[in-house]
């Protein structure tokens, strides 16, 4: 059976960086999807050549599928809520990484997919909204 996902930046960079991760990112056994916000953050973090051209081929590769997603509004909104709740458990819900990471996890319940990542974030966002999430420890 397929798995659906959806990739963190992090699993990303480890993979393009030193091949970490890569049963996750080309691996057998998953229909993977890319966000919107995570080819922001890498686009953000690409300071070669080399770098933007692997990322536009990653990008292509996923817009030529049908499986580049960005949020929706009702994923903004969700996103809002969620960003409302963390603060009033006290966190400071400023960081645009902690937006990015929010947007992910809205993103990964409104089209039914587990988000994967390495960021021990996403459990405090599952407190508050919960969606399908693997934490990858290696």
């Amino acid at each position: 059976m397929l798995r659906r996902a959806l990739l963190d930046t992090n699993l990303y960079i480890g993979w393009l960086n030193g091949g970490r991760h890569e049963y996750l990112v080309t691996g057998r056994g998953f229909v993977r999807y890319l966000s919107g916000v995570v080819a922001m953050e890498l686009e953000a973090g690409a300071t070669t050549p080399r770098a933007r051209r692997a990322l536009d081929q990653l990008a292509r590769g996923y817009e030529a599928a049908g499986r580049l997603v960005c949020p929706s509004a009702s994923d903004f909104r969700t996103a809002g809520s969620i960003l409302r709740g963390l603060r009033s458990r006290g966190q400071d819900v400023r960081r645009a990484s902690l937006v990015h990471d929010v947007l992910l996890a809205a993103t990964a319940r409104s089209i039914g997919v587990t988000l994967y990542t390495r960021d021990l974030d996403f459990e405090a966002i599952r407190t508050v909204h919960d969606f399908p999430l693997e934490i990858v420890t290696e």
